[in-house]
């Protein structure tokens, strides 16, 4: 089992660098005027996401597996909170693909400010998880 926590973690901390990261993307992207600098941070921000929603795969298959097949968290109030805030970044992980698919289109109507806050949604997010986690404030 604590093999499986081991690599769970890895997952997670890797899928949350895309999370983190392609937001960051999509400042410059909404910052940018020059057609081939544009073209560059959309091939790079395409490539990530391809890569995240791998690694966010196997982080979601091995926390399945450590709740169904170990039982970890079952019936706490603190596991139901954090599957429903995982559920949420899931869908953090695909609202980015929205907006990337707006970019290629060049359809953007946000500001970098804008992309500058929503970058901090995955913060919070891993924030909570981890405090819901390691403290299990609602056994």
């Amino acid at each position: 089992m604590l093999w499986l926590k081991a690599l769970h973690i890895v997952f997670v901390a890797s899928w949350f660098a895309g999370l983190f990261y392609l937001p960051r993307i999509f400042v410059n992207l909404a910052m940018e005027d020059n057609d081939i600098a544009k073209m560059r941070l959309l091939l790079m921000a395409n490539k990530l996401y391809r890569f995240m929603t791998l690694l966010m795969i196997p982080a979601l298959v091995l926390g399945l597996w450590l709740w169904f097949g170990y039982g970890i968290g079952q019936h706490s109030a603190w596991m139901h909170l954090k599957l429903a805030l995982v559920f949420l970044l899931i869908g953090y992980h695909h609202l980015c693909k929205r907006l990337l698919k707006q970019f290629e289109r060049g359809d953007n109507a946000r500001s970098h400010v804008w992309y500058r806050w929503f970058n901090e949604v995955p913060v919070l997010g891993m924030l909570a998880v981890v405090i819901l986690v390691v403290v299990k404030p609602f056994q």
